[in-house]
């Protein structure tokens, strides 16, 4: 694994949790992925988010026993009662790859996951074939069996049953503003754009089934990395409690090759950091175009 840490590369995706230990059940009982790291998160690095009251809040980090360097962390904070996902801007989804995606419903009868898309094959995509479920937060996973490369990019078999993350989706009020950002930004690329009949934005709008939405895919070569959706209007900012993480997919966690790029305006001064997940590296964070939390590891 020591190739897998590339400029781009996604490190890990952050989820906020109303209760750890039954999101542990969810993570680490049914998907199988290991538990590498537990405590309360120190007050230095929830500054570094801009989220000083996540302060000493239970945290958990969890990596695939395929032993990719990519991790899952959940946050254990309130959850706000009226927080609708897939209508805000922001992280809007995770996207892990898995072995067997079809075999995945039944294994999670009974667990805190609900289901809101079952697997199925999609005629002329034969990439992939994925599932949506919500966790006990409100966070977005999609489950998604690779079946080969896209013309455009290179997509990752799942080498254990559940595997790492390897694409973030992106919910932005303007595809275009913000691919362009990552790209001066990040120098990161836009892979293929499509514009096509998105079912899940357009069932959380309530919006004809044949409205059209834009997206494209920010990679570096052939690597995927941010899928950017062109949300409608009327989706609005994510509200969050003051001074805390945003609910759901809250973080995104990207590797760099450096942390000197010109303009990135960082909430705290870059540190060295430690522990499985920064493997004392450099790392700060910023706010993107769509208000989304992207901390950033300086690999050299």
């Amino acid at each position: 694994m020591s190739d897998f840490l590339t400029h781009g590369r996604i490190i890990g995706g952050l989820a906020t949790v109303p209760d750890l230990a039954a999101s542990l059940r969810d993570y680490h009982d049914r998907l199988g992925l290991s538990v590498v790291e537990q405590g309360a998160l120190s007050a230095d690095l929830a500054a570094s988010w801009g989220c000083a009251a996540n302060a000493g809040s239970p945290f958990a980090t969890l990596a695939p026993v395929s032993g990719a360097p990519c991790y899952l962390r959940l946050v254990q904070q309130p959850l706000a009662p009226d927080f609708v996902p897939t209508r805000t801007y922001g992280w809007a989804a995770f996207e892990i790859t898995v072995q067997d995606v079809f075999g995945w419903p039944d294994k999670l009868v009974g667990s805190g996951f609900d289901i809101i898309g079952l697997p199925r094959e999609i005629p002329g995509l034969p990439y992939f074939v994925a599932m949506q479920m919500l966790g006990q937060g409100r966070e977005m996973i999609y489950l998604n069996e690779v079946r080969e490369n896209t013309p455009t990019s290179d997509l990752p078999p799942a080498k254990s049953s559940v595997d790492h993350l390897f694409i973030v989706i992106l919910a932005a009020p303007d595809r275009a503003a913000t691919m362009a950002w990552y790209a001066e930004h990040l120098g990161l690329e836009e892979g293929g754009g499509y514009t096509i009949p998105y079912t899940m934005i357009n069932k959380a709008f309530g919006l004809p089934d044949t409205h059209m939405t834009s997206l494209s895919m920010a990679q570096k070569g052939r690597l995927p990395i941010v899928e950017i959706d062109d949300y409608p209007s009327i989706a609005t900012v994510r509200a969050k409690g003051k001074g805390m993480l945003p609910p759901g997919n809250a973080l995104v966690t990207l590797a760099v090759d450096s942390l000197d790029r010109p303009g990135l305006d960082f909430i705290t001064p870059p540190v060295v950091r430690s522990s499985a997940y920064y493997a004392n590296r450099r790392t700060a964070t910023v706010i993107g175009p769509a208000g989304e939390l992207l901390e950033l590891v300086e690999i050299g």
